[in-house]
């Protein structure tokens, strides 16, 4: 009876080593409830890597979202622009408070918040006196947005920008972190992510006083007093001092972890160069993407009839994960019915694209595996 060979993952966990010294210290002096000191380094080290003033460590990147929709003040049927490809994460938030998501088209560049579709939006809901709240654009598999041009539509008509970052930490724009451009930027650390926390997010921001209001409503809006009062509603968001440490050890390595991402798209770059209707998302001039997973799209008409799918079914087949693009948030259906704006970028990218295994433990063997199946089906 033949073995089926290990599983190849999308993108697993990987821990540099130091992990454990951070976890240990927690135990000793136990401190293994939220808050703590290692919740205090983790904000210190994001704050000094991202260039942000502030960071409040949290229990998910979804948290943070929620976080900062109610921060600025998002009341039922309010109105958010929210990027349409994307993870539902991203726009669940909205639909918390009550608020109306208005999901925008995706542009062929980066797959990110297309800024014509999104000005168009603006123009339409203000017409109608309904000034959107909040702009919600995502980094797609660490592919910054175009936030210049997002920030001055953004500036323009007055409204703030909570930039999803939840894939992107490390990429950056002409030296400019992702995360600091939008009034809040929101990171994740899921088991999945570039660096992870084994779950839990973060939420960025150069207002002080904003950052010192979400971890007083992420702490269950406890008023200071002897017993326990509660003027606001309020939410068990905050970190625990155990997992902050795993996220310590992880900053230590970020850097190395993101040069093996790009290292891994440059090597599906390399082995899938010049193959039939097969093509990766390049870098625009000036962009730094982290590459926390390497993506193709695939052109059926080019590629002699081999869809993704084709891929995708070849590669399970063999025991390696792979996974189509988001499906937009417009296309889904508890989002049926909502307000869009765009054109099908986002339903094609759906249609055609696929990622590939990205984790930054992949080895020599798993890559051998990873290409004897793509040149098995393309080549």
């Amino acid at each position: 009876m033949k073995t089926q060979p290990s599983r190849i993952w999308l993108s697993s966990p990987h821990l540099g080593g130091t992990e454990q010294i951070f976890v240990k210290e927690a135990f000793d002096t136990n401190w293994v409830a939220p808050l703590g000191p290692n919740v205090d380094g983790l904000e210190r080290a994001l704050q000094q890597y991202t260039g942000v003033g502030h960071a409040a460590a949290l229990s998910s990147g979804t948290a943070a979202i929620h976080l900062a929709l109610i921060l600025l003040d998002v009341q039922p049927n309010d109105y958010v622009i929210c990027q349409s490809m994307t993870f539902s994460a991203t726009a669940n938030p909205i639909r918390y408070l009550g608020a109306t998501p208005v999901f925008i088209d995706s542009e062929k560049d980066t797959w990110n918040m297309c800024p014509a579709a999104l000005e168009s939006a603006i123009k339409m809901l203000t017409a109608k006196s309904q000034h959107p709240k909040a702009i919600l654009p995502v980094h797609l598999y660490g592919m910054p947005a175009q936030m210049n041009a997002i920030m001055d539509i953004a500036n323009q008509y007055g409204i703030p920008v909570i930039e999803d970052a939840a894939e992107a930490l490390g990429s950056h724009i002409g030296g400019r972190m992702c995360g600091s451009f939008g009034q809040f930027g929101i990171l994740s650390f899921n088991g999945n992510k570039i660096i992870t926390t084994s779950g839990g997010g973060a939420l960025l921001s150069n207002n002080d006083a904003m950052i010192q209001k979400a971890r007083f409503l992420a702490t269950q809006a406890r008023d200071p007093a002897p017993h326990y009062q509660h003027s606001h509603i309020g939410y068990n968001y905050r970190m625990s001092n155990v997992l902050a440490g795993i996220g310590r050890g992880q900053m230590q390595v970020l850097d190395l972890r993101v040069e093996q991402r790009r290292a891994n798209y440059s090597w599906y770059q390399g082995l899938l160069a010049n193959l039939p209707g097969i093509s990766l998302l390049p870098e625009p001039q000036g962009f730094f993407a982290n590459r926390w997973l390497t993506t193709i799209l695939v052109d059926p008409k080019k590629s002699g009839g081999i869809t993704r799918e084709t891929i995708r079914l070849a590669l399970e087949a063999q025991n390696i994960e792979s996974r189509p693009l988001w499906k937009p948030m417009h296309m889904q259906p508890v989002f049926e019915g909502f307000p869009y704006f765009g054109g099908t970028v986002a339903e094609q990218l759906f249609e055609n694209g696929l990622c590939l295994p990205s984790g930054s433990n992949l080895t020599d063997e798993e890559k051998e595996r990873i290409a004897a199946v793509l040149k098995s089906v393309i080549g």
